[in-house]
């Protein structure tokens, strides 16, 4: 066993109406991979938020121990110049600003009358350097990847001397590609006797990297595995985080049931280009259709232009000079806005919850009813006692855990925000539903409710294209898939017929161009 680098006792952390940790203890070793585990609301960020000094002392029970010594951090510096380091699922970049303007903000280098810029970007590409990073650190983050966008804030973490890095998320919005270097380059850390926690939904991930796994379970601690002395498994892990074995991830549709019916949505030849750079196709000629009763899975890696291509048949918004036709029901419509499209019966659920998606500080009514105020109001004024019926309906019918429909969104778990999303569009009525990345961010029992909902839906005789960037979630749920690389879709499999193998050689395929 090696030295506790360190130890959470007793911690208890309490918000009006709800005891989010309750009595949780937490230890670390030095050197060690240790991932934290559990469904959403289970209280795994709100514990990181105690140790870093997010909640500061004072706001919680029970003793923070690091390095052998009592810590009572009062602001998020605290934890910071003791080389405790986090970086959370949100980056903290600003676009408009470049890499070591980014990585030194708040930590400046020079003096108080002036920074010194020279040292700042040679110290930001030293540690660009650490990280595997080529980039230069004058070039503006908002012209670099997500991917390497995420390679920038740990080189902005190791640049505060981290000593425990602590990763909320942190392949959340990155490719298998993408996500499986940064785990490298966890484990290279690892190497280099760097003392990291992780915090993921992609169980793969976790038994790919980790030395123990804590599993937290409704604001308390229910176990920790040692991956060097115990056989664990996705499975296994599951078992932990949801007090029962999961045998089945997708939960079946019965054919008997759910009948496919015929060809309610159309995309014919359809070209968008980039809105700025207007010489830049990020679509490019797409044909494809969507049945009544049929998810239909869109796959492809980072910037193939799957978003774009929802965005753009959403009312057109993105994209400039989009071409093309959009048939729904036989008939070619023109979908010129947002409001087009949901007159035509038409939604799309966005992959950005907090930012595009939902009105974090308002309460669960308000956001149910933001798509569809005709549907709460009479000549102009809003309904709300119909819209309180509407919000606790759907509530209800999604499983949303909540106290109340007054409940501020900001305050749910990413599992029940995503819910609250659906329900504003569910709300809509529409007769297709585009989900763009539906399960980003939300453990393995919320993603399983997510893919009942899905289930109800085309039961019902609705249709759904699911974007995903899970390869076996998009297999798992679909009944035909179309594989996108490039702006164009490079080819199209039944559920049957699909496996990774052949999804991936499909999209290597058309990148040299055979």
């Amino acid at each position: 066993m090696g030295r506790i680098l360190l130890e959470m006792k007793n911690i208890t952390k309490t918000f009006p109406g709800v005891k989010a940790l309750d009595n949780v203890n937490f230890q670390v070793e030095e050197g060690e991979i240790h991932a934290l585990v559990g469904e959403n609301g289970a209280g795994k960020s709100t514990l990181m938020n105690v140790l870093s000094g997010i909640y500061p002392f004072g706001t919680y029970e029970g003793d923070i121990i690091y390095n052998g010594e009592v810590c009572q951090f009062q602001k998020i510096t605290d934890s910071e110049k003791r080389g405790i380091v986090i970086i959370h699922q949100e980056l903290a970049l600003v676009p408009q600003m470049s890499i070591g303007e980014n990585m030194f903000l708040g930590n400046e280098r020079g003096s108080k009358a002036a920074i010194n810029w020279d040292e700042t970007y040679s110290e930001a590409d030293k540690y660009l350097k650490m990280v595997g990073l080529s980039e230069s650190s004058r070039v503006l983050i908002k012209d670099i990847g997500t991917g390497k966008q995420q390679l920038v804030e740990i080189a902005k973490a190791l640049a505060k001397n981290a000593k425990l890095l602590i990763l909320d998320e942190p392949t959340s919005s990155l490719n298998e590609t993408d996500s499986r270097a940064l785990l490298d380059l966890m484990l290279e850390f690892k190497k280099q006797g760097m003392t990291m926690i992780i915090i993921t939904h992609k169980l793969n991930e976790v038994v790919y990297v980790a030395d123990k796994i804590t599993v937290v379970r409704d604001g308390s601690t229910v176990e920790t595995l040692d991956c060097h002395t115990m056989e664990i498994d996705e499975d296994r892990i599951i078992k932990g985080m949801v007090g029962r074995e999961i045998t089945d991830r997708f939960p079946k549709r019965e054919k008997s049931v759910v009948e496919i019916g015929d060809i309610n949505m159309e995309v014919k030849d359809w070209t968008v280009y980039h809105p700025v750079y207007a010489e830049r196709k990020v679509v490019d000629n797409v044909n494809m259709t969507v049945k009544k009763g049929e998810v239909v899975g869109i796959y492809g890696l980072m910037g193939a232009g799957r978003t774009e291509l929802a965005m753009s048949i959403f009312g057109k918004s993105y994209g400039s000079d989009i071409s093309g036709k959009l048939m729904i029901n036989g008939k070619e419509v023109d979908l010129k806005s947002p409001r087009a499209a949901i007159n035509a019966k038409l939604a799309y659920v966005t992959e950005d919850r907090k930012g595009n998606g939902l009105v974090l500080s308002n309460s669960i009514r308000v956001n149910t009813s933001l798509a569809n105020m005709n549907g709460v109001s009479s000549k102009g004024v809003i309904d709300m006692d119909k819209e309180y019926q509407v919000a606790v309906e759907y509530k209800d019918k999604l499983r949303t855990k909540t106290p109340s429909v007054e409940q501020s969104v900001g305050n749910l778990s990413g599992g029940n925000q995503q819910k609250v999303l659906l329900a504003k569009w569910m709300f809509t009525d529409p007769d297709i539903l585009i989900l763009d990345e539906p399960t980003r961010g939300i453990d393995v029992g919320a993603k399983y409710e997510i893919y009942c909902i899905i289930n109800d839906l085309v039961r019902e005789g609705k249709s759904v294209i699911m974007i995903s960037s899970e390869l076996p979630e998009v297999i798992g749920m679909s009944d035909r898939i179309y594989i996108m690389n490039e702006g164009k879709f490079v080819g199209e499999m039944k559920s049957e017929d699909a496996t990774q193998e052949n999804i991936m050689a499909c999209i290597l395929q058309a990148g040299r161009g055979e």
